[in-house]
């Protein structure tokens, strides 16, 4: 079984989307996902610094459009759809769309809201988020739950990234648990919290209308790890999950049970393989972070030689 993930916020550099401006009609279908989205995708993938392309607002759409046109250009180069997606927080919305839950353009629109939303969440009140990495995972959670911090995301691979008020992150980091290290996030607030609710309400009277049909391919969810074989089911808990911790640990648990033998990244890809490297160890993985890595992706994909 060979799998695609979507990354998501935190994966994107400047000028990452140069080299794909190089494919045959990527412009144009940029442009159309930045019409949907509400921002200039091209401006922000090529000329804006890394301090803008952050900002919830713009990061979002650019992170799940890139993801979007360098799946396609997989498919292309393959001749074949994978056995199964999964995205990591916003990279869902690209995995609902590689999945043909929803079309593409509802994906640029509700993720150009959701980050909008976000944002408008994130303003008003100080907080963030940190990785902590390594140390006794109960002993973790147990200072999370001290701090009043959330365990946002669930990374597998000895990776919990928490979220809160700034001060009890400012704690966390001066007295982490033995062994462990903490990273402060260049992340303009607290996700995947009860900070977040507000824009869960924007986003469900969004997608409330929208027309869900059933996963084409397997399809795994944050919430749980559990697959997925209602559309909108999967839309539902795309929405709640902007509120709700990422459970990407749990999703990396179902991948080796469906028997995973192959994981493919898209762009802008390397932190969801390298966090299968070392909680799936020993299955192949592709990071597609420009287009000459499409041919090793193709042939994962493909069984053949790249």
């Amino acid at each position: 079984m060979i799998i695609t993930v979507f990354p998501g916020q935190g994966s994107q550099t400047p000028g990452f989307l140069e080299p794909w401006l190089e494919l045959d009609g990527a412009r144009d279908l940029l442009d159309a996902y930045a019409s949907d989205a509400e921002v200039d995708l091209v401006a922000a993938g090529t000329r804006w610094d890394a301090d803008r392309i952050r900002d919830t607002d713009i990061a979002q759409p650019l992170i799940v459009a890139a993801s979007l046109l360098s799946y396609g250009a997989l498919r292309a180069a393959a001749g074949d759809a994978p056995d199964g997606v999964a995205g990591h927080s916003v990279g869902e919305i690209a995995a609902l769309v590689a999945a043909e839950v929803i079309p593409a353009e509802i994906g640029m629109r509700l993720v150009g809201l959701r980050g909008r939303a976000m944002a408008q969440a994130a303003a008003l009140q100080q907080t963030g988020m940190s990785a902590v990495l390594g140390g006794d995972r109960d002993a973790v959670l147990a200072l999370l739950d001290e701090l009043a911090l959330t365990p946002a995301n669930h990374n597998g691979a000895g990776q919990i990234v928490a979220a809160g008020a700034l001060d009890a992150l400012s704690e966390l980091s001066a007295h982490p648990v033995a062994g462990s290290r903490v990273i402060p996030l260049q992340v303009a607030g607290a996700f995947h919290t009860s900070y977040m609710a507000p824009a869960v309400d924007a986003l469900r009277a969004a997608a409330a209308d929208v027309s869900a049909s059933a996963p084409t391919v397997a399809l795994w969810t944050n919430r749980d790890g559990s697959r997925v074989t209602d559309g909108r089911v999967a839309l539902d808990l795309l929405v709640d999950q902007v509120s709700s911790p990422v459970r990407w640990d749990l999703c990396m648990e179902s991948f080796a049970d469906a028997g995973v033998t192959g994981i493919i990244e898209l762009a802008p890809a390397g932190t969801l393989t390298g966090l299968a490297k070392r909680a799936l160890r020993g299955v192949p993985t592709v990071a597609v972070k420009t287009p000459d890595d499409l041919a090793a992706a193709a042939a994962l994909l493909t069984g053949g030689d790249a």
